[in-house]
């Protein structure tokens, strides 16, 4: 009974970390750092900045066009 206690006391623990803001904020963070860096080696991966920096700029052309249109 008292092995049982102690597992699940351990569990508990467990998913308190697991659910705990900053916990769930660092994993996210490396989770996106982990995107554009590869945490081996600490060499940016260009092709992911490429992609995401192309998607960012088409959409600020694209909003720049259609806020020109709706103003004519």
């Amino acid at each position: 009974m008292e092995a049982t206690r102690e597992r699940l006391a351990g569990t508990i623990d467990q998913l308190v970390h697991r659910a705990s803001p900053k916990t769930i904020a660092r994993r996210e963070i490396t989770s996106v750092k982990g995107y554009f860096v590869d945490l081996r080696s600490g060499q940016p991966r260009t092709t992911n900045i490429l992609k995401v920096a192309g998607g960012v700029l088409g959409a600020v052309v694209l909003f720049a066009a259609v806020r020109r249109v709706t103003r004519d």
